[in-house]
């Protein structure tokens, strides 16, 4: 028995809920799955989650940077009405079901209720001006996705998320954190892409990354990637992380790596992204998107003065966005609409079709090879998987070749029958892409928890075909091994 193998089977002995039990791993016999596999093996702790929020400005922060490398470090800037607070860092992982280990903790500091936010004419963009409260070390943590829990003399507890991300993807599956989103949606301030204090007219054009997140101060990390983290490494592939930040950032971001896994929402795409995983693609490299929805909006990433790309613009309409006159491509709306379309399906198989969805996942291709170890039937259905939004075949295209639909689900998408699909193709590099279809397929990781009547056979279900689908992506381009044979009319 290797080291790896005794690892893995240890580690599936300890269960933090009975739902991970049929996830027993089988190791990818790769050095680099060491770090990922034996990392897991230390202790975790339960105690990472937040216990009380508190008010609404009683305390949060947020960091100078979306991610670092291990080593480098980083400014948190923390506002409270306390009279001091501390941080804790939690790396999240698998850890024998506890899903966080604690790696630092600073003494306590000195608080101070910091500015109001600003609000930018114009844009309407909202940051927290403040003054940095901390620098971070980050020696000797190891590579992965970060919570920071901040916690108030008074026990108010918020999280600010950092990405430790891999100075190298090679040999690895690139677990990409989809911060650009978690940015648009984020209404901390009264503001976001979506609306304003006055509506959607009030909304702003450009969100900055320079403020903390509403809410607990996750963005829509813990709804969204959190439970396929979590699986991912319990699993053992070897993994890297990165954030949409740095898919823009770095072209090279994706050289020799087995494959990209863009999890349950992954909507706001640069054409620096976009361009990056096609190259990437057309290279071998395997793409998974484990949601729906993803590569719809197209945005610009520009500097702020904390650093670069810390400030995403999308008017979502060219009509408003003054670059449409002068660089089209460069225009911020739909991928699909004018002046420059090019849809999101060109690259995942499928394309965004319908909000709001609600239906079961449906089984077109039982024999599947995704499918394997799962027991289903043509017309096997899970109710609840599918939702809020989904995504389909467009027969108009532009769609890959070869491709299969495994799974087509009938919804109802506000009152109206529609279907929603789960695709896989196959390019000429040898690559293979997976799209779910549906935005609660991570969700539903979380089993009865998700609600929307997610069951435990669905949480099982979807946990059995991510662990098949991660472990066929590590080993090489998927189409080597699952040749897609086409079936679209």
């Amino acid at each position: 028995m290797t080291l790896l193998t005794a690892v893995l089977l240890a580690g599936c002995g300890v269960l933090a809920d009975g739902w991970w039990a049929h996830q027993a791993a089988r190791p990818v016999h790769d050095p680099h799955a060491a770090g990922t596999v034996v990392e897991n093996t230390r202790p975790g702790t339960s105690d990472w989650r937040i216990r009380r929020r508190g008010a609404e400005h009683e305390i949060e922060g947020y960091a100078d940077r979306v991610s670092v490398l291990p080593g480098q470090s980083f400014r948190l800037f923390v506002s409270t009405t306390a009279a001091g607070f501390r941080v804790e860092a939690f790396r999240v992982g698998w850890y024998g079901g506890a899903q966080a280990r604690r790696i630092w903790t600073s003494s306590r500091l000195p608080g101070a209720r910091q500015a109001a936010p600003a609000v930018s004419a114009g844009t309407r963009t909202v940051t927290a001006p403040w003054r940095p409260s901390l620098t971070v070390p980050t020696a000797r943590w190891p590579e992965g996705v970060y919570l920071l829990r901040l916690t108030a003399d008074t026990g108010a507890q918020r999280y600010v998320p950092l990405t430790l991300r891999s100075a190298s993807t090679r040999g690895r599956l690139v677990v990409l954190n989809a911060t650009t989103t978690w940015q648009a949606y984020n209404l901390w301030g009264g503001r976001n892409l979506y609306r304003g204090p006055g509506g959607h007219g009030d909304r702003s054009r450009a969100v900055s990354f320079d403020r903390p997140y509403d809410r607990n101060g996750t963005g829509k990390f813990m709804g969204y990637e959190h439970p396929a983290i979590v699986l991912a490494e319990k699993t053992g592939v070897p993994l890297a992380y990165a954030t949409d930040n740095d898919l823009h950032a770095d072209p090279g971001l994706l050289d020799g790596a087995r494959g990209l896994v863009s999890l349950g929402h992954d909507e706001y795409w640069s054409t620096r992204m976009r361009a990056h995983v096609t190259r990437a693609r057309d290279r071998g490299v395997n793409l998974a998107f484990l949601g729906a929805n993803a590569v719809n909006r197209h945005i610009r990433l520009a500097p702020t003065p904390l650093g670069p790309d810390r400030l995403v613009t999308c008017y979502k309409d060219a009509a408003e966005d003054p670059v449409a006159r002068t660089d089209p491509a460069e225009s911020t709306q739909d991928w699909r609409l004018p002046p420059h379309p090019r849809p999101e399906s060109d690259v995942m198989g499928i394309m965004y079709n319908c909000f709001p969805a609600t239906g079961a996942f449906t089984v077109r291709r039982p024999g599947h090879w995704l499918l394997r170890g799962t027991g289903v039937r043509r017309g096997t259905a899970f109710p609840g998987l599918v939702g809020p939004e989904t995504d389909a075949l467009n027969p108009d295209g532009p769609t890959p070749r070869p491709i299969e639909i495994w799974a087509r689900s009938p919804i109802d998408c506000g009152g109206t029958p529609m279907t929603a699909d789960a695709a896989y193709y196959t390019t000429a590099s040898g690559s293979g892409v997976v799209a779910t279809g549906t935005m609660r397929w991570v969700c539903a990781l979380r089993g009865p928890a998700c609600g929307h009547g997610v069951t435990r056979r669905t949480q099982r279900f979807v946990a059995t075909v991510t662990g098949t689908l991660l472990r066929e992506m590590a080993r090489g381009p998927l189409g080597a091994a699952h040749p897609a044979r086409d079936d679209r009319p």
